[in-house]
């Protein structure tokens, strides 16, 4: 095989392992990364480079930052680079149909489900909120679709009760780079034959939004363990304390559900340094972190010693 002239899209910090391994994936060559304009944020709206353009940086790789991908100056910057294949990890952009058909080999994506089942923006989150037991990641030829491409790959995962959307990412981001490099040969060699996704068992994974952390103790605790595990680190799960002078927003890092009979759902039953137990609509949830508005992370010992809690308080 002559040397493989490889476009990378990406953006999010789950792209970064698939880019770091095509830099040393051998007869290929990363000819160009693209990734999203700088963004503002912080609490100074500063704008800030993706983690993808941080590490292109320092491997010293060419950079583009289209504000659309759909533009005509993009497509003029990208065309001379001749790729002869596109991968593409959480850019945050739909390709038009002429990119797609830029390179001889299509555009590779790597998506962190087992698809046809959680299409979309929010894979690994949306696997953890439904109670999912297995997730992976799948390596698809795009199309003008949302991720309706055909498949090349896949390889399945199991979430373990400890996971949390962060831990799930770093593992998922690892397993699809790995699985990336192990297609991307097999394929332009004609040793793969994709196939078609299932019209049985498709799903949509929304993206997450701040609303979705809001905890309602009316729901059964497992399914606030779900909600408390897949937010991690954003936007987080929260619930409010209430106080004489304003309410005070917590953030749920760290829960489990606990073996207790339910009371009125929020009221808090137990508080110690084996954690807070929060009566819901089914059992009750432990929590074992959290955080105060404005505060940083600590454990339920830390956290009561300076802000005691006890039973009968009421969150919501």
């Amino acid at each position: 095989m002559s040397e493989l002239r490889i476009i990378f899209f990406g953006t999010a910090e789950l792209a970064c392992p698939a880019l770091s391994s095509l830099t040393q994936l051998s007869d290929c060559r990363v000819v160009g990364v693209v990734t999203q304009p700088d963004r503002p944020k912080g609490r100074n709206l500063l704008r800030q480079p993706s983690p993808v353009k941080r590490l292109a940086t320092r491997q010293q790789l060419p950079l583009l930052q289209p504000e659309r991908a759909r533009s005509e100056l993009f497509f003029d910057q990208l065309a001379p680079l001749r790729p002869d294949l596109i991968a593409v990890v959480a850019y945050g952009q739909i390709l038009p149909k002429r990119v797609l058909e830029l390179p001889r080999f299509g555009c590779l994506n790597v998506h962190a489900s087992l698809l046809p089942k959680y299409r979309g923006a929010a894979p690994i989150q949306w696997a953890l909120l439904n109670d999912e037991q297995e997730t992976g990641v799948t390596i698809m030829r795009m199309d003008e679709g949302l991720d309706t491409g055909e498949i090349l790959t896949q390889q399945a995962e199991p979430i373990a009760p400890e996971d949390n959307a962060q831990t799930l990412h770093d593992r998922l981001a690892t397993m699809g780079a790995e699985l990336l490099v192990e297609t991307i040969p097999n394929y332009v060699t004609g040793r793969i034959v994709t196939r078609k996704q299932p019209d049985a068992g498709v799903s949509y994974a929304r993206k997450i939004t701040r609303e979705d952390g809001h905890l309602d103790w009316n729901r059964p605790a497992r399914e606030l363990w779900n909600r408390v595990r897949a937010l991690v680190p954003w936007p987080g799960a929260c619930t409010r304390l209430p106080e004489p002078s304003r309410p005070q927003l917590l953030k749920i890092w760290q829960a489990e559900v606990a073996d207790r009979s339910s009371a009125t759902p929020g009221e808090i039953l137990a508080a110690s340094k084996e954690g807070i137990v929060v009566a819901c609509g089914q059992q009750a949830l432990r929590i074992l972190a959290l955080q105060r508005e404005g505060g940083r992370r600590l454990s339920v010992r830390e956290f009561l010693a300076g802000h005691p809690l006890s039973p009968g308080q009421r969150l919501g």
